[in-house]
């Protein structure tokens, strides 16, 4: 994720980074220049179109697709703020699981054990969101091998039941109460619970149809604009829909970037610094 100062105006206007729109849209927005110039050039010195009020139209269609670009772009910030919650969620609840145990664990090893388990959990469940696997990340522990670790098909789910058989042992040690327990199981449980959460976001992407033909409205938009504002704007038709392109379709290109936040983009969530405080916070509290 990007950081940055909101108030700094000029040089956020000036700034081009790797994930930029303009950027990334400027071979297209040169060719549809390229293209706009040629059908009002057809239009000015060789057809001689000319219509009452051409522009209507596209006035109309402008506005109803500018309403269902509104609507992508808040769906797409939705499923954003909802992960950024979520994970909002995982660094308080790790925090209060690890409060309560510091007070009620007084071997220094059962302590780290869980330290490890629970941090294991945090790290496993982002990269498990991206796909991936770092063995870097991932602490042995007494319960879990690094060969048994790298085997699993859902690697948070194998934690989350070490954790669980951990505290039960603990039980069975009298070291925990029945009430311990009870007071215990609702962080426990929540871990699962936000993985599941996140996975609902990332699994269920925006349907299909919306999205296909959110994108065709925005190609037949762009493309029939030269033949309508040709005839009345000239050569200026060019420039306007350079900018309406780069507009509308910028406007589509961060929908589809945020709409997964979990992911390595430039404005996804900064879920390796989330993991990074996580550890660190057990660390001093369980240490």
């Amino acid at each position: 994720m990007i950081t940055y100062n909101p108030k700094d105006w000029f040089s956020l206007i000036i700034k081009f980074h790797k994930s930029d729109t303009f950027r990334i849209l400027l071979p297209v927005i040169i060719s549809v220049g390229v293209y706009a110039a040629l059908i009002v050039a057809l239009e000015v010195h060789f057809f001689h179109v000319e219509s009452k009020n051409p522009t209507a139209m596209h006035s109309i269609l402008g506005f109803v697709l500018s309403m269902l670009l509104v609507f992508r772009t808040n769906t797409a910030y939705d499923r954003w703020w909802e992960g950024r919650r979520i994970w909002g969620a995982v660094v308080n609840n790790s925090r209060n699981l690890a409060l309560k145990l510091s007070v009620l664990i007084k071997d220094t090893k059962d302590r780290e054990d869980i330290r490890h388990l629970i941090s294991n959990y945090v790290f496993s469940t982002k990269n498990h969101l991206r796909d991936v696997y770092n063995q870097e990340e991932f602490t042995a522990t007494e319960s879990i091998s690094l060969a048994t670790f790298a085997q699993a098909s859902h690697r948070p789910n194998i934690i989350a039941k070490s954790l669980y058989a951990r505290i039960y042992e603990l039980h069975d040690r009298n070291v925990l109460s029945g009430d311990h327990l009870i007071i215990l199981n609702e962080e426990i449980r929540s871990f699962t619970d936000n993985c599941g959460a996140c996975e609902r976001i990332k699994n269920t992407p925006i349907p299909y149809s919306y999205n296909i033909f959110l994108k065709k409205m925005i190609f037949l938009y762009i493309i029939t604009l030269p033949l309508f504002f040709g005839a009345e704007f000239k050569y200026t038709t060019v420039p306007i829909t350079m900018i309406v392109l780069y507009v509308f379709a910028s406007i589509e290109l961060i929908a589809e970037e945020i709409e997964d936040p979990f992911g390595f983009d430039d404005n996804d969530l900064p879920l390796d610094d989330i993991c990074k405080r996580i550890k660190t916070n057990l660390t001093e509290i369980l240490n």
